[in-house]
């Protein structure tokens, strides 16, 4: 039995689908170095935020760095406004790269707007929003968290500042959402993380020793590092590995203490966290707020024009 053309295409066009379906999922699910912390957090935790308060990049991200937020004081519903973050840092700094070398900082920031928020659609948005989101990847959270936005890793010197382009909800479209202030907690990180969300360190922190003693031995692995073999005073020895990346600061012969830094702190880069607010307002309080300015104006020029009368009469009592 002989198949239809137009199946055959179907067939072909659906092969092809799935096999787009299946590239695309190992790539979440196998990311690449370069792309990892933006869904670290993604797989980790189901909120970005802890019940302390403190976004989770700080978990892996553990140095202090700026970071700041500007967003309008308050918003109109259904409205597409910015919120720029501002990650400042140094642009001569050189971040140790997951092969040891050297290489320039990444960015990225989590942003977490209130309920009913939402990364503004394309069609809403203006050419130089669209262009600046053509060179960003800004997607959400999770799909049930669409107000919480991540983006990155992004090259630092052109990111020092991202700008979410966003859609403000409406209240009346929505009734479980209601107008007043809320609070905007935003992340920022630069550079590489000295922690792995497994509990492991990566190559951009210090390393410590595991014991005191002396050590006796100092090897290079083919791939890059050391192993550095201490003898504790019982005879016994351990053995702490260092990848490639952090520089040694101690040699065959020395005596260490127990955590005395074996090598010096690569990390250049960190993680900072801002809170503020914003206030979905209600066009109907701003209506209701001109008419009390109009008001107030009238009520100020009726008093004046009387006080203007007044004066006429008595000094036209006065002449008489």
């Amino acid at each position: 039995m002989r198949t239809h053309p137009l199946e055959s295409i179907k067939s072909r066009f659906l092969t092809a689908i799935a096999l787009v379906t299946i590239i695309l999922a190992g790539s979440l699910s196998m990311p690449r170095a370069a792309a990892a912390y933006p869904i670290f957090a993604q797989q980790a935790y189901e909120n970005p935020r802890e019940a302390t308060g403190r976004i989770v990049c700080a978990n892996c991200h553990l140095a202090q760095k700026p970071t700041e937020v500007e967003v309008p004081q308050s918003v109109l519903p259904d409205t597409v406004f910015e919120a720029v973050v501002k990650l400042p840092y140094d642009l001569k700094a050189q971040q140790v790269l997951g092969d040891g070398s050297k290489g320039p900082l990444n960015v990225g920031a989590v942003l977490m707007l209130p309920e009913g928020f939402k990364l503004a659609p394309e069609e809403r948005m203006t050419e130089e929003q669209k262009e600046m989101a053509e060179s960003l990847y800004i997607q959400p959270y999770s799909e049930d968290k669409q107000n919480i936005l991540v983006v990155g890793p992004l090259p630092g010197e052109q990111y020092q500042e991202i700008a979410f382009p966003i859609l403000s909800p409406d209240p009346k479209a929505d009734k479980s959402l209601r107008f007043g202030k809320y609070p905007v907690h935003v992340g920022g990180n630069r550079g590489r993380g000295q922690v792995y969300p497994t509990g492991e360190k990566s190559n951009n922190t210090a390393y410590n020793a595991s014991a005191a003693g002396t050590i006796t031995s100092i090897t290079k692995p083919e791939d890059g590092g050391y192993v550095v073999t201490i003898q504790k005073e019982d005879g016994s020895t351990v053995t702490d590995t260092i990848p490639a990346g952090p520089v040694l600061l101690v040699a065959e012969g020395e005596t260490v203490a127990d955590g005395a830094a074996l090598t010096e702190n690569p990390n250049v880069g960190g993680f900072g966290q801002v809170d503020t607010e914003i206030v979905l307002q209600d066009p109907n309080r701003i209506v209701g707020l001109l008419g009390f300015f109009a008001l107030v104006i009238l009520a100020q020029i009726f008093l004046v024009l009387k006080k203007k009368q007044v004066e006429r009469v008595q000094a036209a009592e006065m002449e008489f």
